[in-house]
């Protein structure tokens, strides 16, 4: 699948670097000590659990990255159903190159391929209705590029990717501004003087906030914490004028539920932070 576009090769470049950095430091001393520099071998990635594989293009990144002369022969691909005992890919050259970068690789492709199975359960939900499922930012430090990515494996749409390509206020914003009016304002007269092209979306959480932001024409209001009578009338009550957003407390039974409100996005922190790790090894070739 196309790479989203924060997915760039300079952004991987860095986040490979400093994750490298933190694990081998002066020296991977296990390897150094015990594996002869000029070891050739092969190791396989070895599916330990069924999941919607993830970090596999990745994998190939980390790999060329630390080493250009390891070899990938790759046979299941991101976003791929993967079965206990598949084997995603074999990688080949030097033994040390393997044994240095395994921890990363793994350590990526679980965390990955975790959220990308759940991601996928959750979208499945969502099959048949107009409603799009959405990541947030409750993601691990420095480690976004990932789990965004893998939402969008799994079948997911990522929302913002930091603070600075959308505009969001939210209770705090409005709280310390005063009123939704204002802080849209506010934010409309920051975009125009900077020139920038940004999206202004409104937490909400009641009907009158909405009836607020619905006139302070937002382009897209969140729905923060309503229940599911309550967000249909605020579906009802914007009628197409701005895009709207279910978000808070969202649980996987909720999902179709909610969708049949007609709202056009469901955003819930749940497919990060709550993700659990698949069971993948990289074993050595025999």
């Amino acid at each position: 699948m196309k790479r989203p576009q924060y997915v760039t090769d300079k952004a991987l470049k860095t986040f490979i670097k400093n994750a490298l950095e933190e694990d081998i430091q002066d020296g991977d001393h296990s390897t150094l000590s015990t594996i002869p520099e000029d070891l050739e071998q092969s190791a396989k990635l070895l599916v330990k659990q069924n999941c919607i594989l993830a970090g596999v293009e990745l994998a190939e990144f980390i790999f060329k990255t630390f080493d250009k002369n390891l070899k990938i022969e790759t046979f299941i691909k991101d976003g791929a159903t993967a079965k206990v005992g598949d084997v995603a890919f074999i990688v080949t050259g030097k033994a040390r190159s393997i044994l240095s970068t395994e921890r990363l690789i793994l350590n990526c492709m679980q965390r990955m391929s975790g959220i990308a199975t759940l991601t996928h359960d959750w979208d499945s939900r969502l099959v048949g209705t107009k409603t799009k499922l959405l990541d947030t930012r409750k993601t691990t430090p420095n480690f976004r590029i990932c789990e965004k990515w893998a939402v969008a494996i799994g079948g997911g749409t990522n929302h913002r990717y930091g603070l600075y390509d959308m505009i969001m206020l939210k209770d705090n914003h409005i709280d310390y501004n005063g009123s939704i009016t204002n802080a849209v304002k506010m934010a409309k007269d920051y975009i125009k003087k900077h020139k920038k092209k940004l999206k202004i979306e409104v937490e909400t959480r009641n009907l009158e906030e909405v009836q607020e932001a619905i006139k302070a024409k937002a382009d897209r209001i969140m729905l923060d914490n309503m229940d599911v009578p309550t967000m249909k009338q605020a579906v009802e009550m914007i009628n197409g004028a701005c895009e709207s957003e279910a978000s808070g407390g969202i649980t996987r039974e909720m999902l179709k539920d909610i969708a049949s409100t007609g709202v056009t996005f469901i955003s819930a922190g749940a497919l990060t932070h709550s993700a659990e790790n698949i069971d993948l090894s990289l074993k050595a070739v025999k």
